[in-house]
């Protein structure tokens, strides 16, 4: 049986975390030329759902 190779599983790894992190940092990066404040998509995304109605009070 062939002997694992945990050198280049681990490598891989750190080039997909890297990547991540750099798609991460460009996302952001393009939010903030658009003029939107780094959490306004999250902000964004949840009141989507919260729409407002008139209470019954």
């Amino acid at each position: 049986m062939a002997k694992p190779n945990y050198s280049f599983e681990k490598r891989q790894r750190e080039l997909a975390k890297a990547k991540k992190k750099a798609e991460k940092e460009a996302e952001k990066a393009a939010r903030k030329r658009a003029g939107q404040p780094a959490d306004a998509q999250d902000d964004a995304d949840a009141d989507e759902g919260n729409e407002t109605t008139p209470s019954a009070d």
